[in-house]
């Protein structure tokens, strides 16, 4: 599996910059050589960083030392391109920064406000790394890029998305966030953070691979256990030449943002930019009603991938009395279902903590979907739902003290905009279905009443398709044994988080338990291979 060395040059070139590695053995994954999409996460931005997956001839740099580079194209596919770019984008959300993947708006952006980072697997002039920058380039004007190599992490687009941030970081100044002691001696140059689950939590500038929450930090870097650095302050620094983006939307309820509403739905979005800011929102109901929201944080998908936002909602009411917050202790989303009199009512979303970090960089973008309705005479709406390989089933249950004339399944490819996938007839309480393609799919069911035709909503819920219907994990978590279904034959290997070989065979079509009772704790690697190709997955053993 990945270690990570820190490599420190000894030169002194300019500033004392330093050459800052992630050093790593390969994961082996499949790859393709396609067109690179053109993506920006913010064209407003002058400040550029260009993520290039196309391959570069890279001369008169510092990188020079054994003469012209000749990097390689990515190899990566569209769609691992642009779940890479997003996950960086996000990384970068709260800065007056432009990511992007096309050349031409790096080309257009000032000397001394880009960089490009080349994402490659030619490494071989450099050494086997997970990537290299010197710190301080961004703002020079002369065009020193930094590398990611692709290929020594895999392809594994978390990764190499992780690589990514954390090379851009050291171009703007970051040394490494570390870890010490008590007695102020480095137990890790690199911070690996903790916790696991959507909450689980690592620094950008540790050590991001197993973690699926990594955000900027406020801490001690590799330069001695008292030096804090705060990354956000370092990034949005003069030095770089650009800060944080504008609050878009105000912290008091004098200056709330009324909550638009289309009929009885309504949508919101909203960046929370550092921690101190609040969005905070104002609606009316002129009648007692349902209110429902769910808050839900940028990401790539199921579990809030990617996201960097830890939301928590308020309900505040007209007196400035607090009527409820809402911050489920393990999830990064929040939501809230409340009957409310008549009156004016605001919505409060914030960045928190949790039991793993702090509120520091609990930041980034976030959207906000719901509905009000009357009082409901449907109680205890509840939709569950699972994958199975090539399939995804939905089960629900409700109580009602009104008759129901049907019911209708609804999916989202964004988890805020709903679209109907088939009506059912009002005892249907189970609904199973092929999705047509391997992107995350959001599902709520919508029950409308025989008297007055109103509309009721259950809660939402997330399933991911695999790439591949051959194969379904049914957790990531393991205790004593791998639960894993397979549809086709398999090889199978297990290693453990140092690269271990622990086990191998041969998984026939079926449902299987591979014991792990002896594997150590922590994280697991189980890699599955056939003639169809070959597939990764990263489990944690408790």
């Amino acid at each position: 599996m990945n270690q990570h060395i820190s490599l420190i040059a000894t030169q002194r070139i300019r500033r004392m910059k330093a050459i800052l590695s992630l050093i790593v053995t390969g994961l082996l994954t499949l790859s393709v050589t396609a067109q690179t999409p053109s993506l920006s996460s913010y064209p407003a931005a002058q400040a550029t960083v260009f993520l290039d997956f196309d391959g570069h001839t890279v001369k008169g740099t510092i990188w020079n030392w054994s003469g012209t580079i000749q990097a390689k194209p990515s190899g990566l596919s569209p769609s691992a391109i642009t779940e890479i770019f997003h996950r960086v984008a996000e990384d970068y959300r709260i800065f007056n920064l432009n990511i992007t993947t096309d050349s031409t708006v790096y080309h257009a952006a000032p000397y001394n406000k880009r960089v490009r980072i080349i994402v490659t697997p030619t490494y071989e002039w450099y050494g086997k790394a997970g990537g290299a920058a010197f710190v301080g380039t961004f703002a020079d004007g002369d065009d020193q890029p930094a590398f990611v190599f692709s290929g020594l992490l895999g392809n594994n687009v978390k990764n190499v998305a992780e690589a990514i941030s954390h090379e851009t970081g050291h171009t703007m100044g970051l040394q490494h966030q570390s870890s010490y002691d008590r007695g102020c001696k480095m137990t890790a140059e690199y911070a690996a953070g903790t916790g696991s689950g959507q909450i689980g939590w690592a620094p950008i500038m540790g050590v991001g691979y197993y973690k699926n929450l990594t955000t900027w930090h406020n801490g001690p870097n590799a330069e001695g256990c008292n030096v804090l650095q705060q990354d956000i302050a370092v990034i949005a620094s003069k030095a770089n030449g650009f800060g944080l983006r504008p609050d878009d939307h105000a912290n008091s309820f004098a200056e709330a943002s009324p909550l638009e509403r289309s009929g009885m739905d309504f949508l919101a979005e909203g960046l929370i930019n550092d921690k101190d800011d609040q969005d905070v929102f104002r609606f009316t109901l002129p009648t007692a009603a349902n209110f429902r929201i769910n808050a839900i944080p940028n990401s790539i998908g199921t579990d809030n991938e990617g996201a960097n936002l830890d939301i928590q909602v308020s309900l505040v009411n007209q007196q400035a009395d607090t009527i409820g917050g809402y911050n489920p202790a393990t999830l990064l989303h929040a939501g809230l279902d409340s009957n409310l009199n008549s009156g004016t009512y605001y919505l409060v979303v914030d960045g928190v903590g949790n039991a793993n970090h702090d509120d520091y960089a609990s930041l980034g973008y976030y959207a906000i979907s719901g509905s009000i309705n009357q009082v409901l005479p449907i109680h205890r709406f509840v939709l569950t739902a699972y994958a199975q390989p090539g399939r995804h089933q939905l089960q629900w249950q409700y109580d009602t003290d009104e008759a129901v004339r049907s019911v209708e399944v609804e999916y989202s490819l964004d988890g805020v905009h709903f679209s109907a996938l088939t009506p059912l007839h009002a005892d249907s309480r189970n609904f199973s279905w092929q999705p047509a393609a391997s992107a995350t799919v959001f599902y709520r069911i919508r029950a409308i009443t025989l008297a007055d035709e109103r509309n009721y909503y259950s809660n939402i819920v997330s399933l991911k398709q695999r790439r591949q219907d051959g194969y379904t994990l049914l957790s990531t978590l393991v205790g004593q044994s791998i639960h894993l279904q397979t549809a086709d034959n398999y090889q199978y290997q297990l290693f453990d988080e140092k690269g271990r070989l622990l086990q191998r065979g041969r998984l026939a079509a079926g449902t299987h338990q591979l014991p792990v009772r002896q594997a150590p704790k922590g994280l697991l690697l189980l890699r599955l291979q056939n003639e169809s190709g070959s597939w990764s997955e990263k489990l944690i053993k408790q």
